[in-house]
C-alpha cells in the first residue's frame, strides 16, 4: 500500500490567522517540491480557505472550517468545507471581471490552476484536484 507524500487534516477556526497556520504547515510538508508547483498548490489552498473564512463563515471565529489535503498517486487533492449557507456556484462561472477587482476571482483561480474543481450542491464545500507532472509523482 502506497503511503501519501503529504496528508493534512485540520479543523480550524474561521480566521485568517488559522488560515496562515494551515498554509505554513502545508509548505513545510511539501518542502522539496519544485517552487512553481508549490506556488500553484498553495494558491489553491489559500484561496479555498480564505473564501471559506471570509465568505462562508463571514469571519465568525466561532464557526469552523474543515480542511483536508492529500498528496499521493500523482495528484494533490484539497478539500475545504465551511459551516456557512453556501452559494450558487453554478451562476458564477463566466462572469466578466474588471482588472482592478479584488473579489470574485476565486472560481477563475480554481479553474486556471486546478485540474478538476467540484463544489457540493449547497456550495459550502470545494474539492480541488491538481494532477502532478511525472517528475513529482515519485
Amino acid at each position: 500500500m502506497e503511503r501519501p507524500v503529504c496528508e493534512l487534516r485540520v479543523l480550524l477556526s474561521a480566521t485568517i490567522e488559522d488560515t496562515e497556520d494551515v498554509c505554513k504547515q502545508f509548505r513545510e510538508r511539501l518542502a522539496g517540491i519544485k517552487e512553481t508547483l508549490l506556488f500553484q498548490a498553495e494558491l489553491l489552498l489559500r484561496e479555498a480557505l480564505t473564501n471559506a473564512v471570509l465568505h462562508g463563515s463571514h469571519g465568525d471565529r466561532r464557526k469552523r472550517v474543515l480542511c483536508a489535503v492529500r498528496l499521493a498517486r500523482g495528484r494533490l487533492v484539497i478539500a475545504v468545507q465551511d459551516e456557512g449557507e453556501g452559494f450558487d456556484w453554478r451562476s458564477r462561472p463566466g462572469q466578466p471581471k474588471r482588472p482592478l477587482d479584488t473579489c470574485g476571482r476565486g472560481i477563475d483561480i480554481y479553474r486556471r490552476y486546478a485540474t478538476r474543481v467540484r463544489f457540493n450542491n449547497k456550495g459550502n464545500a470545494v474539492t480541488l484536484v491538481l494532477r502532478l507532472p511525472p517528475e513529482v509523482q515519485q
